[in-house]
């Protein structure tokens, strides 16, 4: 890799490079993202290289390892260019047919496309799927068309582009007025407009300033941001080198939970290749501007997500959120002015630069701007990432991305905004998303994070668990938090086992109260959310769980009773040989009888029995 002296230098370079690239030649391309990692996409990828060999393809075929395709449900996926072949669930043993068939062939293998689970209509190539249909991917667009280990891949997309121009025909100001007309809001929670916080922390006197990436994903269910960080790293380091220029910093630092090794190690080699390459340290492209960048990686901790525990993790002290203000934006990183944004944040910086702000400002609704990244996830056919401009409602994203509930169910909730996010019932399936609709009915835009839910799913117990996920990782400095979850769990857990009171509900909402007004940072400000929204909007499941001892979804199993139906019994004892305290028994080759005083609720007689005579109530 050459080392670029100059902007003429990068220029040529990258004129190079594509020169040696045919947009003609045959490629193929395998999601090695989180969701097709597991499903073995490197194994998939090694059964194409062995075939390449074997059929004397190299040099003719360029494979690839990419990032998210998005469609999660369905990986492994392949995607052929230049035709746009989509496959999915993609096996080690699928891949000699595809060479012989698509690569060589000139045919479609049909078993490996896309098929609709309802109506079983099939689409070839990708622009036909549904699930893309509807999607305006920036963030996004590049992750299954660049290997992000190649700093080359990266440039030949138009990477670094944005870098030139602002390093060479924009001034700071001008920079901090284009993101301020784009309307960008962080897309880590708060929706704080990043214009106006680069404008204040440049405007704060001293000469040493810090910018960082916040990578540390915590929400159950939420994978965006490592997605970007695995997919794409090459254009977070750019959005951070325009936001160093913008607010004259010279140091930034991105900050990744060491759960995330692909992402540590993704990230590590593109800020070692950018460094190399003379995209980072001193006088990047003789432009006279120095600035590099540090990874650094968190243990963990969901508090961490808070920009003031993760300066304080950074800076080598326990990760407790500080009162504010001041802001970080005025005392930061080592008691300097530093910008904190998220990862999908800063890879938007590049788009809005290159683009302009305008362009940007158009998409999206009149106080939310852009397009926002979602996981969505849960009681839905297609789970994976989507992105989507701003104000795309709920039914939209929920039916037509993401293919409708599984099984013919009917949809009951969905919560957005990680566990400090609020469920939202399906009376409001046609709200736009966008921070400020989301707020009105009592949930947030957090992250990203969409969890969808049916009527399997008990919304007392849901609440119980995000509750007591937001306990486990409270950092307890503060009463309100620390003791208002304590007390918030120990409640929900009385009523999901059957010693709710009726003075709990009006209890709760008192401790909602207090914690959303009295806790420190935005964790116990907004931890209460699920509490309240399920108070709201599904509040005759809580009485049923305190007034009548039942769960209405069949799933507290403290509430739940086991009988067996007489005339449904064939006497075959399966479930007498299955239960583990002996609480089933009858005369021979008659109907059998659960002892209630006995029986422990552990559903293992309703689970094998194969005549439906064991009854849930």
């Amino acid at each position: 890799m050459p080392k670029i002296e100059s902007v003429d230098h990068l220029t040529e370079y990258r004129r190079q490079i594509r020169a040696q690239r045919d947009p003609k030649q045959q490629q193929i391309l395998v999601c090695s993202g989180p969701g097709c990692l597991p499903l073995g996409s490197t194994e998939v990828a090694g059964a194409f290289q062995e075939q390449m060999q074997e059929k004397g393809l190299q040099g003719k075929v360029i494979l690839k390892s990419t990032g998210c395709h998005g469609l999660c449900a369905h990986g492994v996926r392949v995607l052929l260019r230049p035709q746009e072949i989509a496959y999915q669930k993609v096996t080690p043993e699928d891949v000699p047919e595809i060479v012989e068939t698509t690569l060589i062939g000139g045919k479609v293998v049909e078993r490996l496309v896309y098929q609709d689970p309802d109506s079983g209509q099939t689409a070839v190539h990708k622009s036909e799927i549904p699930f893309y249909q509807g999607q305006k991917p920036l963030v996004l667009r590049k992750l299954d068309e660049i290997d992000p280990e190649s700093l080359d891949d990266y440039l030949v997309v138009g990477g670094y582009r944005t870098l030139r121009k602002v390093l060479f025909k924009m001034s700071p100001e001008e920079v901090i007025d284009a993101v301020e007309r784009s309307g960008l809001r962080g897309r880590g929670g708060a929706g704080f407009l990043t214009g106006r916080k680069w404008r204040l922390c440049r405007q704060v006197p001293g000469e040493v300033k810090f910018v960082i990436c916040n990578g540390d994903e915590g929400d159950p269910g939420a994978f965006m941001d490592r997605a970007v960080m695995e997919g794409d790293p090459h254009a977070i380091i750019e959005g951070m080198i325009v936001g160093g220029y913008a607010i004259g910093a010279h140091q930034g630092y991105i900050y990744v939970r060491h759960e995330y090794p692909l992402a540590v190690k993704r990230l590590t080699q593109a800020v070692a290749q950018a460094r190399e390459f003379g995209l980072l340290g001193n006088n990047i492209l003789r432009s006279g501007f120095d600035f590099d960048i540090k990874i650094s990686q968190g243990s963990g901790a969901f508090v961490c997500g808070e920009e003031t525990a993760l300066i304080a993790s950074i800076e080598g002290n326990i990760g407790e959120p500080m009162p504010r203000p001041p802001y970080p934006a005025q005392k930061g990183l080592f008691g300097m002015p530093t910008v904190i944004n998220n990862v999908e944040t800063w890879a938007n910086v590049p788009e809005i630069i290159n683009m302009g702000p305008e362009w940007f400002a158009a998409l999206g609704t009149e106080k939310s701007k852009g397009t926002k990244v979602f996981s969505l996830v849960g009681a839905v056919n297609h789970t994976g990432l989507v992105e989507v401009p701003m104000g795309t409602t709920l039914r939209q994203i929920i039916f037509e991305l993401g293919g409708g509930i599984p099984g013919g169910r009917e949809f009951k909730a969905v919560q957005t905004g990680g566990p400090s996010g609020g469920c939202i019932p399906k009376q409001f399936l046609d709200l736009p998303v966008d921070y400020d609709s989301l707020q009105e009915v009592g949930s947030i835009m957090g992250s990203g994070g969409m969890i969808v839910m049916d009527t399997t799913s008990c919304m007392v117990d849901v609440a119980r668990y995000f509750i007591s996920f937001l306990f486990e990782e409270s950092c307890g400095k503060c009463t309100p938090c620390r003791e208002g979850l304590r007390q918030l769990l120990n409640i929900l857990n009385d009523i999901t086992s059957g010693e709710g009171k009726e003075e709990h509900i009006t209890l709760m909402e008192e401790i909602c109260t207090t914690m959303a007004s009295a806790s420190l940072c935005g964790l116990g400000q907004s931890a209460a959310n699920p509490v309240l929204t399920t108070l709201k909007y599904f509040r005759a499941e809580y009485e049923a769980h305190i007034r009548d001892k039942k769960c209405p979804a069949l799933v507290c199993r403290p509430l739940l009773t086991y009988t067996i139906d007489p005339e449904a019994c064939t006497a075959c004892l399966a479930c007498v040989r299955e239960c583990p305290v002996g609480a089933i028994s009858g005369p021979k080759k008659e109907a059998q009888h659960i002892d209630q005083d006995i029986c422990i609720k552990c559903g293992r007689c309703h689970d094998v029995c194969q005549f439906d005579a064991v009854k849930v109530e």
